[in-house]
């Protein structure tokens, strides 16, 4: 196992994943990590930093973790830590940031394989002008050292896990197999170390877990299983606001974990929605008596000490969740805990991204179409009717996603897009049915590309395929006279409706 210490660089959990892609176990670590702490490492890594290292509060790690001689690799901040504590020369200077040639003077340790000139990635502000005593210089750039070298211990200037840095993962490979002697895992990460932790971290303590269908609560709650075992509660809350068939399949998901439960609170759910129409106080009575009934039912279980949740990666950047010297942006849900509930929160995929997610779930045998389910909010239907949520809605919009759904995956489209779903809007049309005249409800079909959810474009469906969806909404839906496509690009939209 690699340890990655993270003294606040932007680009620490990057250099976890591009150990993972190498199938290297890596685990990530607060920089003031106590040295005992790493003795079951095969290395460490110094990650980058905004700091600099000349800073009254620079984070700097404890300097016993060298006398433990296991191999080091310093990034950037690491790279500037390492000289000038071992005495060579680092001058702070302007910051120098992107893509910079550097000479490659003795193609060894890390750097073995290498060109004599590459191209790689600067992000810094302190510069290191000589090595410390002992040490000799592996790469120059201009008159900083851009690599430097002594025995298992390596520094680089540049940041190797950036892919502006072509020759990066040659880099890390190097300090993975040759220097570390670390040997690849059957897959991109290892299930036994994430498993091991969530044992260790839980102790004799029960733990409960709202789980919903979706890839990252199932992968979570499939990961801890087997570590876990009696201990794990989980916990389905049918808010009636579900897609159709969906209650069914979650249970049948969940048939051989010993402690699931499953609570109907879908009439509360939908009788504290009557009258309601604007989108925000929706979204806070579903959040709210989410928690209240999740609560109610974990209530019942004995000696509870965790709340474990399916938060991922790309949820807790934002949140400031990734490091002790981050800034934080906004909240996630997923990261926020009500003060009345007294756990500990259990997050065993936090580091993990989704495509890995995904990939993790294959592994635990997860159930394919969980892992390649499109994504589906929290408050579910609800925000797919604009509007006030009544049961005909409801049941118009339950129908007719569900049509849309099961036409697109007939066609092979449904995994070559992001999301894809039905809505119905706030009005009726006249129309004509059976020689009558009709005034009922229109349904929008919504299916867009995205890759970070930031942006989204609409996808450009076959129109037989549109031709079957509207021709089978409007015979088999009753309350719909209707099919709308939305062609809409976000920005200026949003990918839901609400």
């Amino acid at each position: 196992m690699i340890a990655v210490l993270d003294f606040g660089g932007q680009y620490t959990h990057l250099i976890a994943r591009r150990f993972r892609d190498l199938r290297v176990a890596v685990r990530i670590f607060p920089h003031a990590v106590s040295p005992s702490d790493l003795t079951d490492a095969s290395g460490i890594v110094f990650s980058g930093g905004p700091s600099s290292v000349y800073a009254q509060n620079a984070p700097l790690p404890d300097p016993k973790i060298f006398d433990l001689g296991k191999p080091i690799l310093g990034l950037c901040f690491g790279h500037q830590f390492m000289a000038k504590h071992f005495g060579g020369d680092v001058k702070r200077s302007s910051r120098e940031y992107g893509a910079r040639t550097i000479d490659v003077v003795k193609k060894q340790g890390v750097l073995k394989g290498l060109n004599r000139r590459e191209t790689v990635w600067f992000s810094h502000g302190d510069t290191v002008l000589s090595v410390p005593q002992g040490f000799e210089v592996l790469a120059q750039s201009g008159d900083a050292i851009a690599a430097y070298q002594k025995g298992n211990w390596f520094g680089l200037q540049f940041h190797p896990e950036v892919h502006h840095t072509p020759c990066g993962q040659k880099v890390l490979e190097n300090f993975a197999f040759a220097v570390c002697g670390e040997k690849k895992l059957t897959s991109t990460f290892s299930v036994e170390l994430l498993q091991q932790d969530a044992k260790a971290r839980v102790g004799e303590k029960n733990v409960v877990m709202g789980v919903s269908g979706g890839v990252d609560s199932t992968v979570a709650a499939f990961l801890l299983k087997k570590p876990l075992g009696k201990k794990l509660y989980p916990i389905f809350v049918d808010t009636g606001l579900m897609r159709n068939g969906e209650v069914a399949e979650i249970k049948a998901f969940f048939k051989d974990f010993p402690n699931f439960v499953a609570v109907d609170a879908s009439q509360r759910f939908l009788s504290q929605l009557e009258g309601v129409s604007d989108p925000e106080q929706k979204r806070k009575i579903i959040g709210h008596l989410f928690v209240d009934v999740f609560e109610q039912a974990a209530q019942k279980v004995a000696d509870v000490g965790f709340l474990a949740q399916g938060t991922i990666f790309s949820d807790r950047v934002e949140s400031a969740a990734t490091s002790s010297v981050s800034s934080k942006i906004k909240s996630h849900h997923n990261l926020t805990l009500p003060e009345k509930m007294k756990w500990t929160v259990l997050e065993p995929l936090a580091e993990l991204y989704k495509d890995e997610v995904r990939a993790l779930g294959a592994t635990l045998g997860v159930p394919a179409e969980i892992i390649g389910r499109h994504p589906f909010p929290g408050p579910g239907l609800a925000i797919n009717i604009v509007g006030e949520v009544t049961p005909e809605k409801l049941g118009i919009v339950r129908q007719a996603d569900f049509i849309f759904i099961e036409e697109l995956k007939k066609s092979g489209w449904y995994d070559k897009v992001f999301e894809a779903f039905a809505a119905v809007l706030p009005c009726k049309t006249v129309g004509v049915k059976g020689d009558e005249r009709s005034y009922e409800y229109p349904v929008v079909l919504r299916c867009v590309h995205s890759r970070d959810v930031m942006t989204a474009d609409w996808v450009k469906l076959p129109h037989d395929l549109l031709q079957t969806v509207s021709s089978r909404i409007l015979n088999e839906v009753e309350g719909v006279n209707r099919v709308f496509y939305d062609v809409s690009q976000k920005p200026p939209s949003t990918i839901r409706y609400e």
